[in-house]
């Protein structure tokens, strides 16, 4: 009894202090909150603060050249394991809004405490890659005018992420993101027609490594609400690159695509705990400007599943058709992580193009605020006859109320007439204002 009576007051005080500094971690959220949020004729203004760090190893087994059918490389010259601890700093100031014009200057700067690894950037080329070279640079500097109702005008180097961002994204899972010198103008008139104009032109990008490309690409993206049916979206892209040694990265692209899922959660609802999810797309594309072939392919994307409860389950084909070296359907603005698998073997599209057949699981627990996802993909080339390999990847992200997360991430890729055996492990945590 006596020491029944003893473990009462110690409960208590543990639940005490579990309440207590979780009420101090708020308070202290909103005390930075309002520090960095101010206000000029009523119109927000702010600080904008992004911390990342992440642990990244890479480890590649019988690397092949070419990695089609390649012969191994020797082992002296297989590329060692690879590990990046690394911690990346946004800062940004966002004006206040004056007359309808809002400004915004970011700096973005990264320092390796580990670099055992091949950034791209720093000649390490005995080790994997792990394209997060130590940079400090101008991230975005632009000024936007909204004066013009239901429009947006901006102009500088921004940000630019539209649709699923396959053909033009920030590559936000890097650590340095891709921004571009620009102008865009998005009209948005939601409430009336449930419409989304983007139409700008890119006259420079800032890559993931910190480098730049020229080049001449007007873009144009329509994007019409159907309701609860998902959104209908038009688009053609002009890219047109004016550097001797990515020319073969120029095209044109055209698509038009349907789909009603854009985050976890998305569903056309069937019933309060179960609902459909469908994407259905096709793109042609061909040569441009300074492209140094003649070529047209074509791209598919198909996606299917439902949701239960928390849960959603997808299956999907993607196919981006080639036709031989610098013919072959290629996204080189998109973010390309987030498409044929986490361990980047198909950042570039293969000669012989390539279909991936995979399917997803989503978890959302949303009291605990954990995501989990599950994938499995499948890689032949498109005519379906040369097996590539398939991989494995699995996400768990627990958020901590809007500023704060942790992640947890694993890939591993098998190769079969493709590439080489590639295992991937990243641990990363967040602090976001």
């Amino acid at each position: 009894m006596p020491q029944q009576q003893r473990k009462i007051p110690i409960s208590a005080a543990l639940l005490s202090l579990t309440v207590i500094s979780q009420s101090v971690v708020a308070d202290v959220t909103k005390e930075v909150e309002d520090a960095l949020n101010f206000y000029h004729y009523g119109k927000n203004g702010a600080v904008k603060i992004d911390l990342n760090y992440r642990y990244e190893n890479v480890n590649q087994d019988n690397v092949r050249v070419p990695p089609l059918r390649g012969i191994p490389l020797p082992d002296a010259r297989q590329p060692d394991t690879a590990n990046a601890n690394t911690v990346r700093l946004r800062l940004g100031l966002l004006s206040p809004v004056f007359h309808g014009l809002q400004g915004y200057a970011e700096y973005q700067g990264l320092y390796a405490m580990q670099s055992d690894y091949n950034s791209t950037r720093n000649g390490k080329t005995g080790y994997s890659i792990i394209a997060d070279p130590y940079v400090n640079e101008l991230d975005q500097l632009w000024i936007s005018y909204a004066g013009i109702p239901d429009t947006l005008i901006k102009g500088g180097r921004q940000v630019i992420q539209l649709d699923d961002q396959r053909f033009i994204g920030n590559v936000g899972w890097r650590q340095l993101q891709q921004t571009y010198d620009s102008v865009l103008i998005t009209h948005n008139n939601q409430q009336l027609f449930g419409l989304t104009i983007n139409a700008g032109y890119i006259g420079r990008s800032k890559t993931i490594t910190g480098t730049t490309e020229g080049l001449t690409a007007p873009i144009f993206n329509v994007n019409y609400k159907l309701g609860d049916y998902g959104n209908l979206v038009g688009y053609a892209y002009w890219l047109d690159f004016t550097d001797p040694d990515v020319y073969f990265k120029s095209n044109q692209s055209y698509g038009i695509r349907l789909t009603n899922f854009q985050k976890p959660g998305d569903s056309f609802k069937l019933s309060d705990n179960y609902g459909l999810v469908y994407t259905a797309e096709w793109s042609i594309q061909s040569d441009y400007q300074n492209s140094p072939r003649d070529y047209t392919v074509n791209r598919y994307n198909l996606m299917g599943g439902f949701t239960a409860y928390n849960f959603t389950f997808q299956g999907a084909m993607e196919q981006l058709d080639g036709v031989g070296q610098n013919q072959a359907f290629i996204t080189p603005l998109g973010t390309n992580f987030a498409f044929q698998g986490w361990a980047d073997q198909f950042l570039v599209t293969p000669n012989d193009g390539i279909r991936d057949v995979f399917g997803t699981i989503i978890s959302t627990l949303n009291r605990a605020d954990i995501t989990l996802m599950g994938i499995y993909h499948n890689f032949y080339d498109d005519t379906g006859n040369i097996h590539y390999g398939k991989e494995w990847d699995f996400r768990a992200i627990k958020k901590f109320g809007k500023h704060y997360s942790l992640l947890a991430q694993y890939a591993y890729y098998d190769a079969d007439q493709y590439s080489t055996d590639t295992q991937k492990i990243w641990v990363q945590g967040n602090i976001n204002f």
